[in-house]
């Protein structure tokens, strides 16, 4: 069930409670109590109670929740459960390490298209695809029709490739060309992704305060 009243902090807790579920069923457990749940993840069980809740719920009382079943639901409710066409643009040192280490399939996605505009990278297979040009963007994306794109590209392109994708059809942008999509193109679904923000977080938490 996907309800569009649900607030963006509810469906950011969504992938943990999902990667939480499936180390669960790794041990072999079978279900578990919100209160349990919630000393494993940081949260208290009354949060745990109130996101699942936006989609109905799906624990019992006196049992908690089944384990295996929740992992689905959550699953189901992310979209995982039906694979999604997907392309990258850029395929330097960003966008191969994505490649090489990313399992795409058990998040929701299928990379089926590579795109740069350097030459010397034309032609060459990464991870099973072939390197196509970006000049061959718009006949690959009308036959094959991804709704979904990873930028991997330098800041100044990010506009107007996601503009020219948008057109062809990309309805979310996993982005880490550190240009802000959600604000130039407001009505796509945007994941920003700036890892130097992220370091300069941990760099604030460990220094001391005045």
């Amino acid at each position: 069930m996907k309800t569009s009243h649900i607030s963006t902090s509810v469906i950011k807790r969504l992938p943990r409670y999902y990667r939480f579920l499936f180390d669960l069923l790794q041990s072999d457990m079978t279900r578990i109590s919100s209160k349990s749940l919630s000393e494993r993840m940081g949260l208290t069980a009354s949060q745990i109670r109130q996101d699942l809740n936006c989609f109905g719920g799906f624990g019992q009382q006196g049992y908690g929740y089944n384990i295996k079943l929740l992992y689905e639901e959550i699953g189901k409710i992310l979209g995982i459960d039906t694979i999604k066409k997907a392309i990258l643009v850029g395929t330097g040192n960003m966008g191969r390490t994505l490649l090489a280490n990313m399992d795409f399939h058990s998040r929701g996605f299928e990379i089926i298209g590579l795109f740069d505009n350097k030459e010397s990278l034309i032609g060459e297979n990464i991870s099973g695809l072939p390197v196509r040009h970006i000049d061959t963007l718009d006949e690959f994306c009308r036959e094959n029709l991804p709704v979904a794109a990873i930028l991997c590209i330098p800041r100044n392109h990010a506009h107007d490739v996601a503009e020219q994708l948008i057109n062809l059809g990309i309805k979310g942008f996993w982005n880490f060309t550190h240009y802000d999509l959600s604000v130039a193109f407001p009505d796509v679904a945007v994941e920003n992704v700036h890892l130097g923000d992220s370091l300069m977080t941990l760099c604030y938490n460990i220094s001391p305060k005045n």
